[in-house]
């Protein structure tokens, strides 16, 4: 039996809902950094274990995200892998709202550390952050769904909790950006810390700001964004099956 973390938002709930005939618990784990809550799905075949990154009704804002207490977690859950599930901004114009790809690199220039060690150095390569053999099976079904969508993305990490400029924008367009989100590569690194394999699908949920086509100047909005997220589940969903074939 293969046990799989599944890292999202609040479609989390949604996810763990389709799997309506099998056995579902809702536990919650106390770890050295903090409290997490799992919902944890048994098909009889694979064991699931999903993980609302911002923790649910108490919504924790992106840039007080407890990382370390969530990795934690489904590590001492006994996960074997991760696929994290991102509703981003999209700068890329071959990769419009709507369109779903998958995390081959990030760019981290925000200067916030993120790290299980503390007090002694270690140091973690992430040459090649994403899994290879789960980004190929996630690959597979997405190409038969967008077949002529790019599905490789660099994705870019913000602070936050501010959405950014159109200059921001620019500038990360030509420093290699192609999506951009507030929350991923902190996973990934501290993934990488505990050698568990990691993948994350990115979900283009809106334009990133200045890049509205016939709008240049139109406001974010966070329910809006939400909403175009949720509506792309069924891909995601199918991925989440292949990865336990």
């Amino acid at each position: 039996m293969m046990r799989i973390g599944l890292i999202g938002g609040t479609a989390m709930t949604r996810l763990a809902d389709d799997y309506d005939e099998s056995r579902i618990d809702e536990v919650v784990v106390s770890t050295k950094y903090g409290e997490v809550p799992l919902t944890c799905v048994s098909t009889g075949k694979n064991e699931l274990i999903f993980l609302q990154r911002h923790h649910g009704a108490g919504m924790k804002v992106p840039h007080m995200i407890n990382h370390r207490a969530n990795i934690m977690a489904l590590k001492e859950a006994g996960v074997e892998k991760i696929l994290a599930i991102c509703s981003v901004g999209t700068i890329s114009s071959n990769f419009p709202p709507g369109s779903i790809g998958y995390a081959t690199q990030y760019i981290d220039f925000t200067g916030v550390a993120v790290s299980f060690f503390e007090s002694e150095a270690q140091f973690t390569s992430v040459t090649e952050p994403f899994d290879s053999v789960m980004n190929t099976k996630i690959s597979r079904v997405l190409e038969k769904i967008q077949p002529n969508i790019n599905l490789e993305r660099t994705y870019w990490l913000t602070q936050g909790p501010q959405y950014e400029t159109k200059a921001e924008i620019n500038a990360i367009e030509k420093l290699g950006g192609d999506v951009i989100g507030m929350t991923m590569p902190r996973e990934c690194k501290l993934s990488a810390e505990l050698s568990i394999p990691y993948s994350a699908i990115v979900v283009a949920s809106n334009w990133a700001a200045g890049r509205e086509p016939g709008d240049s100047s139109k406001d974010l909005n966070h329910e809006e964004v939400s909403s175009n997220a949720e509506s792309r589940l069924g891909p995601v969903f199918e991925c989440i099956k292949a990865l336990t074939q």
